[in-house]
Protein backbone atom coordinates (compact mmCIF):
# COMPACT_ATOMS: atom_id res chain seq x y z
CA UNK A 1 0.00 0.00 0.00
CA UNK A 2 3.05 1.94 -0.27
CA UNK A 3 1.79 5.63 -1.69
CA UNK A 4 5.06 5.46 -4.17
CA UNK A 5 2.72 3.64 -6.24
CA UNK A 6 0.34 6.54 -6.72
CA UNK A 7 3.55 8.13 -8.11
CA UNK A 8 4.49 5.25 -10.81
CA UNK A 9 0.60 5.66 -11.65
CA UNK A 10 0.55 9.60 -12.00
CA UNK A 11 3.48 9.41 -14.03
CA UNK A 12 2.49 6.90 -16.24
CA UNK A 13 -1.14 8.72 -16.83
CA UNK A 14 0.75 11.61 -17.86
CA UNK A 15 2.99 9.80 -19.80
CA UNK A 16 0.41 8.77 -21.94
CA UNK A 17 -1.00 12.20 -21.89
CA UNK A 18 -4.17 11.12 -20.49
CA UNK A 19 -4.11 14.48 -18.32
CA UNK A 20 -5.01 16.70 -21.37
CA UNK A 21 -8.27 14.73 -21.64
CA UNK A 22 -9.63 15.16 -18.51
CA UNK A 23 -9.28 17.93 -15.52
CA UNK A 24 -6.96 17.54 -12.66
CA UNK A 25 -7.29 19.15 -8.99
CA UNK A 26 -5.22 19.23 -6.25
CA UNK A 27 -6.63 16.78 -3.45
CA UNK A 28 -7.68 18.70 -0.94
CA UNK A 29 -6.82 17.70 2.83
CA UNK A 30 -10.21 16.73 4.59
CA UNK A 31 -10.93 18.44 7.88
CA UNK A 32 -11.31 16.25 11.11
CA UNK A 33 -15.19 17.35 11.03
CA UNK A 34 -15.57 15.89 7.87
CA UNK A 35 -13.93 12.88 8.97
CA UNK A 36 -16.30 12.67 12.06
CA UNK A 37 -19.03 12.45 9.32
CA UNK A 38 -18.82 8.64 9.85
CA UNK A 39 -15.76 8.53 11.93
CA UNK A 40 -15.86 8.99 16.17
CA UNK A 41 -14.64 11.61 17.37
CA UNK A 42 -12.09 9.84 19.56
CA UNK A 43 -10.48 7.56 16.65
CA UNK A 44 -10.11 11.03 14.66
CA UNK A 45 -8.50 12.98 17.45
CA UNK A 46 -6.11 10.42 17.84
CA UNK A 47 -4.63 9.64 14.45
CA UNK A 48 -4.57 13.15 14.27
CA UNK A 49 -2.05 13.31 17.63
CA UNK A 50 -0.60 10.11 17.50
CA UNK A 51 3.40 9.91 15.83
CA UNK A 52 5.67 7.01 15.84
CA UNK A 53 7.57 8.24 18.39
CA UNK A 54 4.54 8.19 21.11
CA UNK A 55 3.96 4.26 20.09
CA UNK A 56 5.02 3.09 23.82
CA UNK A 57 2.83 5.65 25.76
CA UNK A 58 -0.37 4.76 23.48
CA UNK A 59 -0.75 1.19 23.89
CA UNK A 60 -4.04 0.71 25.31
CA UNK A 61 -5.35 3.37 22.91
CA UNK A 62 -2.97 1.30 19.84
CA UNK A 63 -4.71 -1.72 21.28
CA UNK A 64 -8.23 0.09 21.06
CA UNK A 65 -7.83 1.20 17.69
CA UNK A 66 -6.50 -1.78 16.28
CA UNK A 67 -3.39 0.04 15.14
CA UNK A 68 0.22 -1.52 14.62
CA UNK A 69 0.51 -4.78 12.90
CA UNK A 70 -0.85 -4.30 9.53
CA UNK A 71 -2.05 -0.98 10.65
CA UNK A 72 1.25 0.90 11.44
CA UNK A 73 1.95 4.38 12.68
CA UNK A 74 4.00 6.43 10.83
CA UNK A 75 5.27 9.80 10.07
CA UNK A 76 2.84 11.90 8.17
CA UNK A 77 -0.01 9.17 8.72
CA UNK A 78 -2.93 11.73 9.57
CA UNK A 79 -1.86 13.67 6.25
CA UNK A 80 -1.80 11.10 3.98
CA UNK A 81 -5.39 10.07 5.70
CA UNK A 82 -6.11 13.74 5.18
CA UNK A 83 -5.67 13.88 1.56
CA UNK A 84 -6.84 10.10 0.43
CA UNK A 85 -10.14 10.76 1.97
CA UNK A 86 -10.52 14.62 0.86
CA UNK A 87 -10.42 13.67 -2.67
CA UNK A 88 -12.63 11.23 -2.80
CA UNK A 89 -15.51 13.70 -0.95
CA UNK A 90 -14.45 16.29 -3.73
CA UNK A 91 -14.93 13.88 -6.39
CA UNK A 92 -18.38 13.40 -4.66
CA UNK A 93 -19.40 16.54 -4.44
CA UNK A 94 -18.51 17.52 -8.02
CA UNK A 95 -20.28 14.54 -8.92
CA UNK A 96 -23.90 15.87 -7.02
CA UNK A 97 -23.13 19.33 -8.41
CA UNK A 98 -22.79 17.72 -12.63
CA UNK A 99 -19.36 19.37 -12.51
CA UNK A 100 -18.16 15.87 -13.84
CA UNK A 101 -20.04 12.55 -15.16
CA UNK A 102 -16.82 10.40 -13.85
CA UNK A 103 -14.43 11.64 -10.69
CA UNK A 104 -11.49 9.72 -10.54
CA UNK A 105 -9.23 9.10 -7.09
CA UNK A 106 -6.48 6.64 -7.30
CA UNK A 107 -5.69 7.26 -3.81
CA UNK A 108 -9.06 6.55 -2.23
CA UNK A 109 -10.52 3.51 -1.63
CA UNK A 110 -9.53 1.76 1.68
CA UNK A 111 -11.89 0.07 2.56
CA UNK A 112 -11.83 -1.69 5.31
CA UNK A 113 -11.60 1.16 7.89
CA UNK A 114 -14.26 1.05 10.39
CA UNK A 115 -16.31 3.43 12.21
CA UNK A 116 -13.38 3.39 15.44
CA UNK A 117 -10.87 1.55 13.93
CA UNK A 118 -8.35 0.63 11.61
CA UNK A 119 -8.32 -2.41 9.31
CA UNK A 120 -5.84 -3.61 6.71
CA UNK A 121 -3.69 -0.78 6.06
CA UNK A 122 -6.98 1.54 6.42
CA UNK A 123 -7.35 4.19 8.82
CA UNK A 124 -10.11 6.03 7.46
CA UNK A 125 -12.71 4.90 5.19
CA UNK A 126 -13.01 7.62 1.98
CA UNK A 127 -15.84 5.61 0.36
CA UNK A 128 -18.03 5.50 3.14
CA UNK A 129 -17.43 9.38 3.66
CA UNK A 130 -17.80 9.44 -0.62
CA UNK A 131 -21.05 7.61 -0.45
CA UNK A 132 -22.72 9.91 2.49
CA UNK A 133 -21.59 12.93 0.51
CA UNK A 134 -23.43 10.91 -2.87
CA UNK A 135 -26.59 10.60 -0.31
CA UNK A 136 -27.46 14.05 -0.34
CA UNK A 137 -28.34 14.60 -3.65
CA UNK A 138 -29.45 10.45 -4.69
CA UNK A 139 -31.96 8.35 -3.27
CA UNK A 140 -29.90 5.24 -3.97
CA UNK A 141 -25.89 4.47 -4.36
CA UNK A 142 -24.58 1.67 -5.39
CA UNK A 143 -21.07 0.69 -4.04
CA UNK A 144 -19.12 -1.64 -6.44
CA UNK A 145 -15.88 -3.39 -5.13
CA UNK A 146 -13.37 -5.24 -7.11
CA UNK A 147 -10.28 -5.61 -5.01
CA UNK A 148 -9.22 -9.65 -3.83
CA UNK A 149 -10.72 -8.98 -0.22
CA UNK A 150 -14.06 -8.21 1.13
CA UNK A 151 -15.33 -4.78 1.38
CA UNK A 152 -15.95 -5.56 4.92
CA UNK A 153 -15.75 -1.73 5.95
CA UNK A 154 -17.71 0.20 3.45
CA UNK A 155 -20.35 -3.11 4.02
CA UNK A 156 -20.64 -2.63 7.41
CA UNK A 157 -21.42 0.52 7.77
CA UNK A 158 -24.41 0.30 5.38
CA UNK A 159 -25.77 -2.96 6.66
CA UNK A 160 -28.96 -1.72 7.86
CA UNK A 161 -30.12 0.89 4.98
CA UNK A 162 -31.84 -0.13 1.93
CA UNK A 163 -30.03 3.28 0.45
CA UNK A 164 -27.01 1.80 -0.39
CA UNK A 165 -26.22 -1.47 -1.88
CA UNK A 166 -23.02 -2.84 -1.55
CA UNK A 167 -21.59 -5.57 -3.83
CA UNK A 168 -18.37 -7.24 -3.10
CA UNK A 169 -16.91 -9.81 -5.69
CA UNK A 170 -13.64 -11.40 -3.42
CA UNK A 171 -11.29 -14.40 -2.59
CA UNK A 172 -13.05 -16.15 0.62
CA UNK A 173 -12.15 -19.18 2.77
CA UNK A 174 -8.80 -20.58 3.69
CA UNK A 175 -8.54 -17.41 6.68
CA UNK A 176 -8.02 -14.83 3.93
CA UNK A 177 -8.17 -11.87 5.06
CA UNK A 178 -10.77 -10.34 6.07
CA UNK A 179 -12.55 -13.47 6.62
CA UNK A 180 -16.56 -11.97 5.75
CA UNK A 181 -18.28 -11.49 2.44
CA UNK A 182 -20.07 -15.02 2.47
CA UNK A 183 -22.81 -14.99 0.05
CA UNK A 184 -25.38 -15.74 3.15
CA UNK A 185 -24.55 -12.21 4.51
CA UNK A 186 -26.95 -9.83 2.85
CA UNK A 187 -27.99 -6.89 5.07
CA UNK A 188 -30.31 -6.70 7.79
CA UNK A 189 -33.54 -4.61 8.90
CA UNK A 190 -34.07 -2.00 6.18
CA UNK A 191 -31.03 -3.10 4.44
CA UNK A 192 -32.12 -7.13 4.12
CA UNK A 193 -31.43 -7.88 0.57
CA UNK A 194 -28.72 -4.86 0.41
CA UNK A 195 -25.48 -6.37 0.58
CA UNK A 196 -24.63 -8.95 -1.85
CA UNK A 197 -21.33 -11.00 -1.65
CA UNK A 198 -19.78 -13.14 -4.72
CA UNK A 199 -17.32 -14.99 -2.93
CA UNK A 200 -14.53 -16.68 -5.38
CA UNK A 201 -11.82 -19.05 -4.82
CA UNK A 202 -8.26 -19.33 -6.03
CA UNK A 203 -7.17 -18.40 -9.66
CA UNK A 204 -10.11 -17.35 -11.16
CA UNK A 205 -9.49 -15.55 -14.70
CA UNK A 206 -11.07 -13.36 -16.58
CA UNK A 207 -14.05 -15.58 -18.41
CA UNK A 208 -14.79 -16.89 -14.99
CA UNK A 209 -14.91 -13.91 -13.38
CA UNK A 210 -17.49 -12.25 -16.51
CA UNK A 211 -19.31 -15.24 -16.72
CA UNK A 212 -20.65 -14.12 -13.13
CA UNK A 213 -19.67 -10.70 -12.56
CA UNK A 214 -21.33 -8.81 -15.83
CA UNK A 215 -25.12 -11.03 -15.28
CA UNK A 216 -25.11 -10.56 -11.47
CA UNK A 217 -24.57 -6.66 -12.02
CA UNK A 218 -27.13 -6.23 -14.52
CA UNK A 219 -29.21 -7.79 -12.46
CA UNK A 220 -28.43 -5.51 -9.79
CA UNK A 221 -28.67 -2.19 -11.96
CA UNK A 222 -32.16 -3.57 -12.95
CA UNK A 223 -33.40 -4.49 -9.52
CA UNK A 224 -31.82 -1.49 -7.59
CA UNK A 225 -31.59 1.15 -10.22
CA UNK A 226 -29.12 3.09 -8.14
CA UNK A 227 -28.69 7.23 -8.88
CA UNK A 228 -24.93 6.95 -8.74
CA UNK A 229 -22.24 4.53 -8.50
CA UNK A 230 -19.30 4.10 -6.53
CA UNK A 231 -16.38 1.95 -8.14
CA UNK A 232 -13.48 0.47 -6.25
CA UNK A 233 -11.03 -0.78 -8.30
CA UNK A 234 -8.58 -3.03 -5.98
CA UNK A 235 -5.42 -4.24 -8.11
CA UNK A 236 -4.50 -7.24 -6.05
CA UNK A 237 -7.25 -8.86 -7.63
CA UNK A 238 -4.78 -9.00 -10.94
CA UNK A 239 -2.71 -11.62 -11.51
CA UNK A 240 0.98 -11.87 -9.83
CA UNK A 241 -0.07 -10.13 -7.22
CA UNK A 242 2.17 -10.12 -4.06
CA UNK A 243 -0.22 -10.67 -1.70
CA UNK A 244 -3.22 -11.64 -4.19
CA UNK A 245 -4.52 -15.12 -5.15
CA UNK A 246 -6.65 -14.08 -8.26
CA UNK A 247 -5.35 -14.35 -12.24
CA UNK A 248 -7.33 -11.31 -13.76
CA UNK A 249 -5.41 -9.56 -16.54
CA UNK A 250 -5.40 -6.25 -17.18
CA UNK A 251 -8.08 -6.53 -19.91
CA UNK A 252 -10.09 -8.38 -17.56
CA UNK A 253 -10.05 -6.16 -14.36
CA UNK A 254 -10.70 -3.16 -17.23
CA UNK A 255 -13.75 -5.27 -18.35
CA UNK A 256 -15.53 -4.03 -15.10
CA UNK A 257 -14.60 -0.43 -15.60
CA UNK A 258 -16.24 -0.66 -18.85
CA UNK A 259 -19.05 -2.34 -18.19
CA UNK A 260 -20.19 -0.33 -15.49
CA UNK A 261 -19.47 2.81 -17.29
CA UNK A 262 -22.30 1.87 -20.45
CA UNK A 263 -24.39 3.06 -17.59
CA UNK A 264 -23.74 6.72 -17.96
CA UNK A 265 -24.35 7.24 -14.01
CA UNK A 266 -22.47 9.57 -12.35
CA UNK A 267 -19.55 7.60 -11.19
CA UNK A 268 -16.60 7.68 -8.34
CA UNK A 269 -13.50 5.19 -9.45
CA UNK A 270 -10.98 4.75 -6.79
CA UNK A 271 -7.86 2.52 -6.43
CA UNK A 272 -7.65 0.15 -3.35
CA UNK A 273 -5.19 -2.79 -3.07
CA UNK A 274 -2.20 -3.91 -5.19
CA UNK A 275 0.98 -5.10 -3.96
CA UNK A 276 2.70 -5.16 -6.98
CA UNK A 277 3.37 -1.75 -7.55
CA UNK A 278 4.69 -1.78 -11.53
CA UNK A 279 1.02 -3.60 -12.23
CA UNK A 280 -0.83 -1.44 -10.15
CA UNK A 281 0.53 1.63 -12.16
CA UNK A 282 -0.71 -0.49 -15.09
CA UNK A 283 -3.35 -0.87 -14.12
CA UNK A 284 -4.90 2.12 -13.02
CA UNK A 285 -3.34 4.09 -16.18
CA UNK A 286 -5.23 1.54 -18.17
CA UNK A 287 -8.45 1.99 -16.58
CA UNK A 288 -7.98 5.67 -16.65
CA UNK A 289 -8.20 5.41 -20.21
CA UNK A 290 -11.18 3.10 -20.52
CA UNK A 291 -13.23 5.50 -18.73
CA UNK A 292 -11.58 8.51 -20.98
CA UNK A 293 -12.55 5.86 -24.22
CA UNK A 294 -9.14 6.03 -25.07
CA UNK A 295 -6.81 3.54 -26.42
CA UNK A 296 -3.33 3.44 -25.53
CA UNK A 297 -0.22 2.07 -27.34
CA UNK A 298 1.25 -0.86 -25.71
CA UNK A 299 4.38 0.81 -25.10
CA UNK A 300 5.37 2.47 -22.11
CA UNK A 301 6.16 5.56 -22.45
CA UNK A 302 8.60 7.25 -21.60
CA UNK A 303 8.49 8.74 -17.48
CA UNK A 304 10.70 9.06 -13.99
CA UNK A 305 9.87 5.30 -13.18
CA UNK A 306 10.56 3.34 -16.86
CA UNK A 307 13.00 1.02 -15.50
CA UNK A 308 10.42 -0.19 -12.86
CA UNK A 309 8.49 -1.78 -16.48
CA UNK A 310 11.75 -4.14 -17.20
CA UNK A 311 12.42 -6.49 -18.48
CA UNK A 312 8.74 -6.33 -21.06
CA UNK A 313 8.60 -2.60 -21.11
CA UNK A 314 5.10 -3.03 -22.36
CA UNK A 315 1.73 -2.15 -20.78
CA UNK A 316 0.36 -5.67 -20.88
CA UNK A 317 1.83 -8.41 -19.71
CA UNK A 318 1.54 -12.20 -19.34
CA UNK A 319 1.00 -13.97 -15.87
CA UNK A 320 4.16 -15.51 -15.15
CA UNK A 321 2.90 -16.96 -11.81
CA UNK A 322 -0.17 -19.40 -12.88
CA UNK A 323 -2.42 -20.24 -10.49
CA UNK A 324 -5.30 -23.50 -10.98
CA UNK A 325 -8.75 -22.01 -11.22
CA UNK A 326 -10.22 -23.86 -8.51
CA UNK A 327 -13.79 -21.52 -9.57
CA UNK A 328 -15.51 -24.78 -11.21
CA UNK A 329 -18.59 -23.82 -13.46
CA UNK A 330 -20.74 -25.86 -11.33
CA UNK A 331 -19.32 -23.67 -7.98
CA UNK A 332 -19.96 -20.22 -10.12
CA UNK A 333 -23.14 -21.39 -11.26
CA UNK A 334 -24.25 -22.15 -7.74
CA UNK A 335 -23.13 -18.84 -6.16
CA UNK A 336 -24.80 -17.25 -9.14
CA UNK A 337 -28.42 -19.02 -8.40
CA UNK A 338 -28.20 -17.76 -5.05
CA UNK A 339 -27.22 -14.17 -5.56
CA UNK A 340 -29.67 -13.97 -8.16
CA UNK A 341 -32.35 -15.24 -5.75
CA UNK A 342 -31.26 -12.44 -2.89
CA UNK A 343 -31.84 -9.92 -5.97
CA UNK A 344 -35.36 -11.16 -6.99
CA UNK A 345 -36.30 -11.06 -3.03
CA UNK A 346 -35.39 -7.51 -3.13
CA UNK A 347 -38.57 -7.28 -5.73
CA UNK A 348 -38.14 -3.16 -6.12
CA UNK A 349 -35.78 -0.66 -6.28
CA UNK A 350 -36.55 0.97 -2.62
CA UNK A 351 -38.32 4.64 -2.38
CA UNK A 352 -36.92 7.22 -0.99
CA UNK A 353 -38.60 10.31 0.03
CA UNK A 354 -36.39 13.67 -0.62
CA UNK A 355 -36.52 16.98 0.44
CA UNK A 356 -34.26 20.08 0.06
CA UNK A 357 -30.79 18.45 -0.17
CA UNK A 358 -28.77 18.70 3.05
CA UNK A 359 -26.08 21.49 3.46
CA UNK A 360 -22.67 20.44 2.21
CA UNK A 361 -19.85 19.73 4.70
CA UNK A 362 -18.83 22.18 7.02
CA UNK A 363 -15.16 23.15 6.04
CA UNK A 364 -13.58 25.63 8.54
CA UNK A 365 -13.10 28.66 6.97
CA UNK A 366 -9.25 30.08 7.12
CA UNK A 367 -9.54 33.87 7.86
CA UNK A 368 -6.15 35.53 5.77
CA UNK A 369 -6.76 38.57 7.75
CA UNK A 370 -5.66 36.81 10.98
CA UNK A 371 -2.36 36.25 9.83
CA UNK A 372 0.60 37.73 11.32
CA UNK A 373 2.76 38.87 8.12
CA UNK A 374 5.72 38.37 10.40
CA UNK A 375 5.46 34.87 11.55
CA UNK A 376 6.15 31.99 9.28
CA UNK A 377 3.53 30.69 7.10
CA UNK A 378 2.60 27.35 8.17
CA UNK A 379 1.15 24.46 5.90
CA UNK A 380 -2.44 25.45 5.83
CA UNK A 381 -1.17 28.63 4.19
CA UNK A 382 2.15 27.51 2.08
CA UNK A 383 -0.68 24.45 0.73
CA UNK A 384 -3.15 27.20 -0.53
CA UNK A 385 -0.71 28.97 -2.70
CA UNK A 386 0.93 26.53 -4.64
CA UNK A 387 0.05 26.69 -8.09
CA UNK A 388 1.41 24.49 -10.85
CA UNK A 389 0.91 25.13 -14.53
CA UNK A 390 -0.65 21.31 -15.19
CA UNK A 391 -3.58 21.70 -12.86
CA UNK A 392 -6.86 22.95 -12.76
CA UNK A 393 -8.75 24.45 -10.18
CA UNK A 394 -11.97 25.77 -9.07
CA UNK A 395 -12.56 29.22 -8.41
CA UNK A 396 -14.88 30.97 -6.55
CA UNK A 397 -15.63 34.77 -6.79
Amino acid sequence: MKPHRLCMTHHLVMGYELHKKMEIYRSRKAHPVELAQFHSEDYVDFLARVTPHQVGENLQQLHRYNLGDDCPIFEGMFHFCQMYAGGSIDGATKLNHGLCDIAINWSGGLHHAKKSEASGFCYINDLVLSILELLKHHPRVLYLDIDVHHGDGVEEAFYLTDRVMTVSFHKYGDYFFPGTGDVKDIGERSGKYCALNVPLKDGIDDNTFQRIFQPVMAKVMEAYRPGAIVLQCGADSLGNDRLGCFSLSLDGHAECVRFMKQYNLPMLVTGGGGYTKNNVARCWAYETAVLLDTKLSDDIPDNDYYEYYAPQYTLKTRPYQVIENMNVRSYIDQIRREVMENLRDLEHAPGVQMSEPPPENYIPEHDDDEDNPDERLGQYAMERIVRRDDEFYDEYD
